[in-house]
C-alpha cells in the first residue's frame, strides 16, 4: 500500500484477500488463493447434488465479476502500484483459475483425494501457462491498462481448461481416477 494509504475493499479484491501482497510469487499465490475459494464453494455444492451446471454458473459470475473489476479498477492499480502490471493485482489470476476450473468432470464422485489432485493440477497447469504466455497471450498483456493485466491470464485460463480437459476426460489418469466414461 504505497502513500499510507490504508486498506480497502478495493486492496482486498484486487490482491485477493491480501495474497497479492506476498513477498515471492504473488500470482501464485492469488492462484492458489482463487483455488481455495472455488473448492470452498465447489465441494458443498457438489456434496449436497447439486447439479454441475450450477456450480459452472457460479465460476461463470465469478469470472466475470472478476474481470469487471480488473478492467474498472485497472487504471487506478498502476497509478497505485507503479507498474504497468502491478504484482500486487492479483484479481486477473482469479478469474482464469477459475477458467482454468471450469466444466470439469464431476471429480466430487471420484471423492477428497481425486477432487484435490484435479484441483492441484489444474493449478499447476494455470501457472505454467501464465508463465509461458503462449500466444495470443503475450500480445494480450500489451493492451492498455485493466485490459492487459486481465486478458493474458484469460488466455492461460482458457489453455488450462482445455488441456485439463483432455487429461480428465480422455487419458489413463482419467481412467484411473474414474472419471473416464
Amino acid at each position: 500500500m504505497s502513500g499510507g494509504r490504508s486498506f480497502s475493499i478495493r486492496h482486498a479484491v484486487i490482491t485477493v484477500l491480501g495474497t497479492g501482497y506476498a513477498p515471492f510469487a504473488s500470482g501464485s499465490w492469488g492462484s492458489l488463493a482463487s483455488c481455495v475459494i472455488f473448492a470452498a464453494i465447489a465441494w458443498p455444492m457438489l456434496m449436497a447434488g447439486m447439479p454441475q451446471w450450477t456450480l459452472d454458473a457460479v465460476a461463470i459470475f465469478g469470472v466475470l465479476a472478476a474481470a469487471h473489476f480488473s478492467v474498472h479498477w485497472g487504471d487506478w492499480a498502476i497509478a497505485e502500484f507503479g507498474r504497468d502490471d502491478p504484482k500486487q493485482f492479483v484479481l486477473d489470476e482469479f478469474a482464469g483459475q477459475w477458467i482454468a476450473l471450469m466444466i470439469l468432470p464431476p471429480v466430487a464422485l471420484i471423492g477428497f483425494w481425486g477432487f484435490a489432485t484435479v484441483f492441484a493440477s489444474q493449478f499447476f497447469l494455470f501457472r505454467v501457462f501464465d508463465v509461458l504466455k503462449v500466444p495470443p497471450a503475450a500480445q494480450a498483456e500489451r493492451l492498455p491498462a485493466g485490459w492487459g493485466v486481465l486478458l493474458d491470464d484469460l488466455v492461460a485460463g482458457a489453455y488450462a481448461n482445455l488441456v485439463g480437459q483432455a487429461l480428465w476426460r480422455l487419458t489413463p489418469l482419467a481412467a484411473w481416477l474414474g472419471l473416464a466414461g
